[in-house]
């Protein structure tokens, strides 16, 4: 049984009908100005075949949100979620065959051309238990599959030709039925264009643009001026599920409307030239520096990391390590002399040390009231305890270096601020995360024990040790990967830090 969508009529008043069956088999290439109809046409294509095939829109602009209103389609706004979850989602999409409108408007350009491919990756990835048949719409197809590399880096460039060359190539084994729509063929790659077998193309009046979409059609160079007098909504049709001729069509109405839809002219306010010059300059100072400390606050994590910034962090990870080393050694040759009280003779017996109030959390309270002190090395601070002790009379040999750093990690990250049975949880739960990271992770815990605001990136860095924002980028994978922490960073640029399991700990130290 053959399942056809009327899409509107042609040159003699005829309804024209695209053959479904045959559309899932061959792809689609639509071409036109902006203006020109395309969304229209894609509305109307969607909006007939609602209910009879899994839809998947990639939207940039965000024109097709409506479908969900009165298709049920499954509004995903790109901006809400991580890369992962993106992934995750895009393979729950295949699974369950939902109809879905991936939203990227709320994203910068090249961030929704990575959602993009993410997405797209991941569908054509699906396991082969979950290769139904789908229509992939993919608008402003130019962004997604350029022709030059643009203003996007490599790495995007590559993994976005990739994601729509495995669609318009190899999705149709999979059940991916692709349908492009692009401004103009010449800023589109030809391998992706070329894999589409029925075409729609509107009007357009560049010569390269014309040529490419009569070439396309089997048109002649003459025939290719009928392009140029295309009116808004016309399109030249030709492929196995339109026509096996060029036909000319004019789409349809539809039902829903793009919230970018042109508006009719309405008139201009009345208001004076002074009221309307007081209007645009009052509070402007104030609306300049709201601006310009929106855009700090969403800078962190949205630009790529370049490839030489990668390796001078790696190089000096290594360097670091190796110092680390160093400090290791020197620290356990000075720890004995540090640690071992001086020898008595027979007639002198050793005095007992008067007892001080502060003791070792006194002595290392004191240390972690240094602003620098975290940023110094765990043996010059071991170093620094050894000598306070023993000016103080206070026994520290039972203190060795591990135990030291645990003691001052949680003395700058707070743990101070806990009492009792909270304490003690928290103490148990840090018990086997190791002493380079305990400080971080350990404020991180507490933050989220007394529900106050997670500490900043800033914070992060001086309880590690560092200044620098991508040592903290590694500390935070470290602690997911270790499955301490969960990080979520939406393509917006917004981080937040999860810790498993804080309700289940808060619960049980009020029980106790």
């Amino acid at each position: 049984m053959r399942a056809l969508i009327d899409i509107g009529r042609d040159s003699g008043g005829q309804a024209l009908s695209v053959d479904l069956e045959e559309l899932l088999a061959t792809r689609l290439l639509v071409q036109g100005n902006s203006g020109s109809g395309k969304s229209h046409l894609l509305r109307r294509l969607l909006e007939e075949c609602a209910g009879e095939v899994q839809q998947v829109v990639i939207d940039p602009e965000g024109d097709f949100v409506s479908l969900g209103d009165e298709f049920g389609h499954v509004v995903i706004d790109g901006a809400d979620y991580s890369p992962r979850e993106i992934e995750a989602l895009a393979a729950r999409v295949r699974q369950h065959r939902a109809s879905v409108v991936l939203a990227l408007d709320e994203l910068e350009v090249e961030q929704q051309i990575r959602c993009a491919a993410m997405f797209l990756t991941a569908l054509f990835n699906a396991p082969r238990e979950h290769w139904y048949p789908a229509l992939v719409v993919v608008d402003e197809a130019q962004m997604f599959a350029p022709s030059a590399a643009g203003e996007m880096s490599d790495e995007t460039r590559r993994m976005t030709l990739s994601a729509m060359t495995n669609l318009m190539c190899r999705g149709r084994k999979r059940g991916l039925a692709g349908i492009v729509a692009t401004q103009r063929l010449a800023k589109m790659a030809k391998n992706v264009a070329a894999e589409a077998s029925n075409f729609l193309m509107g009007r357009t009046f560049l010569d390269i643009d014309m040529q490419r979409a009569a070439d396309l059609l089997g048109m002649d160079r003459r025939q290719a001026e009928r392009i140029r007098d295309l009116q808004r909504g016309q399109f030249l049709g030709l492929g196995p599920a339109i026509s096996r001729r060029p036909v000319a069509v004019t789409i349809g109405p539809v039902r829903t409307a793009g919230k970018n839809a042109a508006a009719a002219l309405i008139p201009l306010p009345e208001a004076p030239t002074e009221e309307m010059e007081a209007l645009l300059n009052a509070d402007l100072a104030d609306a300049a520096a709201a601006t310009v400390s929106g855009r700090e606050a969403a800078a962190p994590g949205r630009a790529q990391r370049p490839a030489r910034e990668i390796e001078s962090a790696l190089a000096a990870a290594t360097l670091a390590k190796r110092a680390g080393g160093e400090d290791d050694r020197v620290q356990a040759e000075a720890a004995p002399q540090a640690d071992n009280p001086p020898l008595a003779d027979e007639e002198n017996p050793p005095v007992p040390p008067p007892a001080d109030p502060g003791g070792i959390e006194g002595v290392v309270r004191e240390m972690a009231q240094d602003a620098d002190a975290p940023f110094r090395s765990a043996s010059a601070l071991f170093r620094d305890f050894a000598v306070r002790c023993r000016q103080r009379s206070i026994p520290s040999a039972h203190v060795d270096l591990p135990r030291f750093r645990r003691l001052f990690a949680a003395e700058i990250a707070g743990l101070s601020r806990l009492d009792g049975a909270l304490r003690e949880a928290v103490e148990d739960r840090v018990e086997g995360v190791e002493e380079d990271v305990l400080a971080p992770y350990l404020a991180l815990v507490v933050a989220a024990a007394t529900g106050a605001p997670m500490p900043g990136e800033d914070e992060l860095a001086r309880l590690y040790g560092s200044s620098s924002p991508s040592r903290v980028r590694r500390l935070l994978d470290h602690l997911e990967r270790s499955g301490l922490i969960v990080v979520k960073e939406d393509f917006g640029g917004d981080r937040s830090i999860l810790l498993p399991g804080m309700d289940e700990l808060t619960a049980s130290a009020e029980t106790a």
